[in-house]
């Protein structure tokens, strides 16, 4: 019988997983964590705010290089971590870098009364990209408006827009439930309430919509709303663990604000052991053939007691 969650009953997470596991992550320090990267699993750490946030958006360009009238290829990426963005579009400008048979594909999207957010919602996650990354591209340089595709409540042509190019990169960030996009764990019922999905069942998931667990709910209050929490939406849309595994590199980066040191040595810790589990969605990863963690060493922190 698996564990109760600490956090949310109803709900599936990693407070559910078996204490040795959890405390197996917390005791990994920065060195136990760089032994643990593996063929298929790639770590990185990076010394500066600076380099890390310019290495993330230096993903893009090294994406968008690759397409060509022949072959266009592309990105899916993220709006958490934000940093990147400004620097994707001044790097673009700077190196006069066209993106006309360039692709990009948003992660996920705020469901608000049935749709998804509209460009006027503040939270909104299209509105941030194009706010701060594509809006700023000069127009000669830009990606033509139908190479861009934000998720919808109705998820069709986001999903076959996934055939018109390649994927190069899928980029993101990792929540406090340790998901990627908004591919939570599910809620603890029906078929699923003694154990969770297997991960063989989870990773078949493609975009939809999705209840979001009370903790992401938290977080994105925390991190975009100084814990309104009253505004966060309690749906969402998001790009499906079926569209993830046709990204040729999941890349995942950790500022350090996001989760928290914990939260990045657990699901290093799973994928490079190879313990997927659908309760910790970001360990799912462990099958895919090319991840790569990216951590801000000042961010990683430690996971000894300090009282405040």
């Amino acid at each position: 019988m698996r564990n109760m969650s600490r956090v949310a009953p109803g709900w599936w997470d990693y407070t559910t997983l078996d204490r040795e596991l959890l405390d197996d992550a917390a005791r990994l320090t920065e060195k136990s964590i760089r032994g643990l990267a593996r063929p298929g699993f790639e770590i990185n750490f990076f010394d500066t705010v600076q380099e890390f946030y310019l290495a993330e958006a230096l993903e893009y360009i090294n994406a968008w290089r690759q397409a060509t009238a022949a072959k266009p290829a592309g990105l899916c990426g993220p709006i958490g971590p934000t940093e990147q963005l400004p620097l994707v579009a001044q790097l673009v400008n700077a190196l006069g870098i066209s993106l006309k048979h360039c692709h990009y594909w948003g992660m996920d999207e705020w469901v608000v009364n049935g749709k998804e957010a509209s460009l006027d919602f503040p939270l909104g996650f299209a509105r941030t990209a194009k706010e701060l990354c594509f809006d700023r591209i000069r127009p000669e340089l830009a990606l033509p408006k139908e190479n861009l595709h934000f998720p919808a409540v109705d998820p069709a042509a986001y999903i076959g827009s996934w055939n018109q190019a390649r994927c190069v990169l899928m980029q993101g960030g990792q929540g406090e439930v340790k998901h990627w996009a908004f591919n939570d764990p599910p809620k603890r019922e029906g078929a699923y309430r003694d154990a969770p999905p297997p991960p063989e069942v989870y990773r078949k998931l493609t975009t939809r919509v999705v209840d979001l667990h009370p903790m992401t709910l938290m977080q994105n209050a925390r991190t975009s709303g100084g814990g309104t929490v009253q505004n966060v939406p309690h749906q969402a849309v998001t790009v499906g663990p079926a569209e993830t595994w046709r990204a040729e590199t999941v890349s995942i980066w950790h500022p350090g604000h996001h989760d928290n040191p914990f939260g990045m040595r657990l699901t290093t810790l799973m994928i490079a052991k190879r313990v997927p589990d659908s309760a910790v969605p970001m360990s799912l990863l462990a099958d895919h053939p090319h991840v790569r963690f990216n951590f801000l060493r000042s961010g990683l922190g430690t996971c000894e007691v300090e009282m405040h």
